[in-house]
């Protein structure tokens, strides 16, 4: 931990509670963002707040929907973001509070109602650049519950503390996050050329300059996925592709755990290619040796059997076979995109961001 105490923060505490800028960039988001807004305007923190909502180009419905919002209560602000990508429309609305802290949230987000007093406590008690808990995955209709599911296992997303939890403590990274606006300056906020992994990559910035990223359980926000498996696909591809980028980028910053499906990915290709010219030799009468290269996607698919199993035996019979589809969609999409990422065979890695225009 970096042991140092911001003065903006530090100094508010000792006398009025710290001001609290809640920022969201917003997207087609007319299913969710109504819920997430509520959830900030429903804080039990007792400081003075704003929420500001960087708005991109949506034809959902939703640029009505939050100027609607904005009319009715004037402590929520609606900025535009005409790029659309997400870095640029956190970038737009920090610049457009004003308070201290600033709690990055995202439109598929609900907080619960303690979230901005504990996160203020814990940035002022640990003297962190950011502070942030867990992506509490959670869905509604089968598919979406076996994707939370996913999200929630070691085997679905990584394990990393902030989707299956684990001791409060220094992180390499956390589920959105609230930061010091001062430490977010000093950095030079987001990096806009980054359309996912941009929390990552600044706070690997925030760690390079001397800070810290705090993570702690008492912070759950829960997050709606996907609700569809051609959406999920499409950002599991990019998420993966944009983790390939920043892993070539910064390669003294990645751990083993990133290049898990990608070489699952080139094994699984292998083993069934390697089986398929052995199903080849012994139709022409050879010794077809080569198939037991089918013992590696058959590996493939007993780890995933046993996982649905494990994972699912309370969740019922449509969610199990949900979880079937969904965790190889997520590891063989993201592994794909890591792959493209890393070896640079993507020709606009700029227009992958995973979102529906």
């Amino acid at each position: 931990m970096s042991g140092k105490m911001a003065s903006p923060v530090q100094e508010s505490a000792d006398t009025e509670l710290t001001g609290v800028s809640y920022i969201m960039p917003v997207l087609n988001e007319a299913s969710h963002v109504r819920a997430a807004v509520q959830s900030l305007l429903e804080q039990d923190y007792d400081g003075p707040f704003e929420v500001t909502l960087a708005l991109g180009p949506s034809i959902d419905g939703t640029t009505e929907l939050v100027e609607e919002m904005a009319a009715v209560d004037p402590r929520i602000r609606v900025v535009a973001n005409d790029v659309g990508s997400t870095p640029a429309g956190l970038n737009i609305a920090i610049r457009a509070s004003s308070y201290p802290v600033v709690i990055r949230v995202d439109a598929h987000s609900v907080l619960p109602r303690d979230y901005a007093r504990i996160a203020v406590e814990t940035l002022q008690r640990t003297g962190a650049d950011n502070v942030g808990g867990i992506m509490d995955a959670q869905g509604t209709a089968p598919f979406q519950q076996a994707v939370a599911r996913a999200y929630g296992t070691r085997i679905g997303l990584g394990g990393t503390p902030l989707h299956v939890g684990g001791p409060e403590g220094e992180a390499e990274t956390v589920y959105l996050g609230c930061f010091r606006r001062d430490s977010l300056l000093r950095v030079g906020m987001f990096d806009e050329g980054i359309k996912r992994g941009q929390d990552w990559e600044l706070n690997r910035r925030l760690r390079e300059h001397g800070g810290s990223v705090w993570f702690t359980p008492a912070l759950k926000v829960i997050y709606r996925p996907r609700p569809s498996l051609s959406r999920l696909a499409r950002q599991m591809v990019s998420t993966g592709l944009w983790r390939g980028e920043l892993a070539r980028r910064y390669p003294e910053s990645n751990g083993l755990r990133y290049f898990a499906p990608p070489v699952m990915v080139l094994g699984v290709t292998a083993g069934v290619l390697v089986g398929l010219v052995g199903l080849v030799q012994l139709l022409l009468g050879g010794p077809g040796w080569l198939l037991l290269g089918f013992l590696i996607p058959l590996a493939y698919f007993l780890i995933v059997a046993a996982a649905t199993v494990a994972s699912t035996r309370a969740d019922g019979v449509r969610v199990a076979l949900w979880f079937l589809v969904v965790l190889p969609c997520i590891h063989f999409c993201w592994g794909i995109g890591f792959l493209l990422g890393y070896l640079k065979l993507t020709t606009n890695i700029s227009a992958h961001t995973g979102r529906h225009q």
